[in-house]
């Protein structure tokens, strides 16, 4: 039996309605996390993590381009994102809760508090919200591929059916070994209609864009990390979007990073990849005790 029930709700945000999945406790509540999911992903990255978590309510909300909050119109970008996360706690009522993010999740989080300080209360980034190792020069499309690879060219394909997407999807180097019923849901509710009958992936590759472009090349997120003053922690793993080594963070490379921004406590893990920390029983068995730690005010990682 789950420790939660769930409900969905629809929060107003410039451009149209952000699609918003709550995880209620059954068990009397004694916290409550904000939660957000990557960048071509959705709130339903979260159910594993979320059954990690007996007694504390979980919000987390589609993105702007992403999911059910796909046809929100309007720019894109981290400051755009971090704005919607303030519009979803006035909606619920919550004046500051800690919050958790995934990667392009992490980018947002830490931009949401520097934008929105008294709204959150500590930070815990997964495989996220550094800067990335990324060659400058690159013109919007290039960096997206550089970051993103196969995952941005998705975006483009269409499917005749879920279980059509299911098989694309089942090979997948990062979840060969990892498949399950959760993800099935996950990837059934990431498709939309096309218009033409057809089904594609429900995130917009040129708010897509936008997003990496940004993360990447934009000034919200120096800007964020140069005035942080919450308490923050980062979760990083061995392997990338595609099972490959090094992942997004060579380890030589974030210890570069981590020099300036000496406060984030960090954690790099084994056996796990960018999807799987959050998509998996053993990730999220993982992530789970370090959100329990964040809620209590203790150090999330060890």
């Amino acid at each position: 039996m789950s420790a939660h029930t769930y409900r969905t709700v629809d929060v107003a945000v410039p451009g149209g309605d952000l699609h918003v999945g709550v995880w209620d406790p059954v068990a009397p509540q004694t916290a409550q996390v904000l939660l957000v999911h990557g960048v071509t992903s959705s709130h339903l990255a979260w159910p594993f993590v979320v059954e990690e978590l007996p007694g504390i309510r979980a919000i987390a909300p589609d993105l702007r381009g992403r999911g059910r909050s796909n046809e929100v119109a309007g720019p894109a970008g981290l400051a755009a994102h971090a704005d919607d996360l303030a519009a979803v706690l006035d909606d619920l009522g919550i004046e500051s809760i800690p919050v958790v993010g995934h990667s392009m999740g992490a980018f947002v989080s830490v931009v949401f508090a520097h934008r929105h300080p008294s709204r959150v209360e500590s930070l815990l980034l997964i495989d996220g919200g550094l800067p990335l190792d990324v060659p400058a020069g690159m013109d919007a499309d290039a960096v997206a591929d550089y970051v993103l690879g196969p995952t941005a060219a998705r975006l483009s394909m269409r499917f005749g059916s879920i279980d059509d997407y299911l098989e694309f999807w089942r090979p997948h180097p990062a979840f060969a070994h990892a498949w399950s019923p959760e993800l099935e849901s996950y990837f059934a509710y990431d498709l939309v209609e096309d218009g033409s009958g057809m089904l594609r992936p429900a995130t917009s590759y040129a708010t897509m864009v936008d997003d990496t472009v940004d993360m990447n090349t934009g000034s919200a997120l120096p800007e964020a990390l140069a005035d942080l003053q919450h308490p923050a922690a980062l979760i990083t793993v061995p392997r990338g979007l595609q099972n490959e080594e090094p992942g997004l963070y060579a380890p030589e490379y974030l210890e570069g990073v981590l020099a300036v921004y000496p406060s984030i406590k960090h954690t790099r893990l084994d056996d796990l990849n960018h999807y799987t920390i959050v998509m998996s029983e053993p990730g999220a068995a993982v992530v789970g005790e370090a959100v329990r730690a964040l809620v209590a005010h203790e150090h999330p990682v060890g």
